[in-house]
């Protein structure tokens, strides 16, 4: 049976983050829906188009488009023995639809580690964060500053400030996340694959709380 994970967390909880621990520990891919959004939009795919009116205003992207989204990435040769999926699924409806998708591919959900952090360290998190124009790269004021200020690390381009990233933007968003995706954490919670992670600690504690209690110490 292949494994595959899914970490959940609200936006800024850093579960993207972490997510890149585990799967270079385990060998697999990190999907993370927000890359596969981007891809789309910068390919400017029929799925990403109708993806995008829905990302500007921090609202949650409809569960067909993300679906479809998620299906096509998961079925790439690099996914063959597993991967960790990094905000997705993030309804009931969309971990039905990951449920058999992978039961369809001799697949299973192995953990869903949950980080959770406090809101006022949300807003604080998120309405610092800097991304690139070119790439999408993520940077932070506190937690990651670029070399150059305004200038991205990688390919030189302007770094910004993403319309969801704005005070009352993440304010919705946050509310969004707690108002649709609580039903989910419940999902996991009944099948005894919820793992919770205390999110407001410095980076490296939960890492190594992640790690421990995933059973990947070495």
């Amino acid at each position: 049976m292949i494994n595959f994970y899914v970490f959940l967390g609200p936006p800024g909880a850093g579960k993207g983050t972490q997510a890149k621990v585990v799967a270079s520990r385990l060998g697999i891919p990190q999907i993370s829906s927000g890359d596969i959004f981007r891809e789309n939009l910068k390919m400017k795919t029929e799925l990403g188009e109708r993806a995008n009116k829905y990302i500007k205003i921090g609202e949650l992207v409809p569960d067909d488009i993300t679906i479809a989204m998620i299906n096509e990435r998961l079925s790439r040769a690099d996914c063959a023995g597993g991967a960790i999926l990094d905000g997705f699924p993030r309804t009931p409806a969309q971990a039905e639809a990951l449920d058999r998708f992978l039961m369809e591919n001799k697949s299973q959900i192995k953990k869903v580690p949950y980080i959770k952090v406090s809101e006022a360290e949300l807003i604080s998190r998120l309405t610092e964060r800097l991304t690139c124009r070119a790439e999408g790269h993520i940077f932070h004021k506190r937690f990651n500053p670029p070399k150059v200020p305004g200038v991205c690390d990688y390919d030189g381009s302007e770094l910004y400030q993403r319309e969801d990233d704005k005070p009352d933007t993440v304010k919705h968003r946050i509310n969004v996340y707690e108002e649709q995706t609580q039903p989910l954490v419940d999902y996991y919670h009944q099948r005894s694959l919820l793992i919770e992670i205390d999110g407001n600690q410095p980076i490296d504690q939960v890492t190594d709380d992640l790690v421990n209690l995933l059973d990947l110490a070495v």
